[in-house]
């Protein structure tokens, strides 16, 4: 069973999320995500427990607790959606802003 746990402490590591879960049972990997450009938490993070009535267990004895000083909220992770992954424009409707003659590109031009 893959849950996903959110409202993290920044402080918490992957040690500590793996710890928390394996009083309610076997944990098969545990992993806070890091934010690439700070390598700081984001926050949430991911535990897999093989056995579901012990993964069904620590969600329901977990979620809403206070650690570290946060609410977390633990629920069955949803499968990811495939998302387009695009440039700066790539996932952004096009818009016309004109040309660097004065039309603006919203439907006039000169009007004189």
């Amino acid at each position: 069973m893959n849950i996903y746990v959110a409202g993290l402490s920044y402080a918490i590591e992957d040690a500590g999320l793996l710890d928390l879960f394996s009083a309610y049972g076997e944990v098969s990997s545990a992993k806070v995500i890091m934010d690439r450009e700070t390598g700081r938490s984001r926050g949430f993070g991911f535990v897999e427990m093989p056995n579901d009535e012990e993964g069904e267990k620590a969600i329901e004895e977990l979620n809403g607790i206070e650690h570290e000083g946060k609410t977390i909220s633990v629920n069955v992770a949803r499968p990811r959606e495939d998302k387009p992954r695009g440039g700066s424009f790539g996932s952004r409707p096009r818009r016309n802003f004109g040309d660097n003659r004065g039309n603006g590109g919203f439907g006039g031009g000169r009007r004189y």
